[in-house]
């Protein structure tokens, strides 16, 4: 390590008993263990509740800076942001955080419409999902990868 020139936080560093139940926080993913469907033990990769927390309050700050804006400009906005955080997190288990992402996303521009239009409510029966995401090009690629299978030696 002295070659990378890296020390070790003393401070942070620490050992985790995940076979006792123990988990731990890496990178925005909290690691532990976990039975399959099967009964094999694995290790379990949750996005963090901090960096969901972080995502929704940094759209947040999107759509109240837009709030009189046309929907299709607050859409370019957040795809990008959205797609990011998608795929970073898209190789864990993030499939229950991604479907709170994006109901919570989906509501937000549910919301911004109806404000326009001095509307109330959300519009579920105006819009439909399908309509959001074909229509105006709201981000939907909310899927969850495995590991990419390494490429052969040429």
């Amino acid at each position: 390590m002295d070659s990378l020139e890296v020390e070790v936080n003393e401070e942070k560093t620490r050992i985790v008993n995940l076979a006792g139940g123990e988990s731990f926080d890496f990178l925005g993913f909290r690691i532990l263990r976990a039975r399959s469907r099967r009964g094999k033990w694995f290790a379990l990769k949750l996005p963090t509740v901090k960096k969901r927390t972080a995502l929704l309050q940094e759209l947040k700050g999107v759509f109240r800076s837009h709030r009189s804006q046309p929907a299709g400009r607050v859409i370019r906005e957040i795809n990008p942001i959205v797609e990011g955080w998608v795929n970073y997190f898209a190789h864990g288990h993030a499939s229950d955080c991604f479907s709170y992402v994006r109901d919570w996303v989906e509501k937000m521009i549910r919301r911004h419409f109806a404000r326009n239009s001095k509307r109330s409510g959300f519009g579920w029966k105006r819009w439909s999902r399908r309509w959001l995401y074909t229509h105006l090009g709201l981000f939907g690629g909310y899927r969850v990868r495995g590991p990419q299978p390494k490429a052969l030696p040429v």
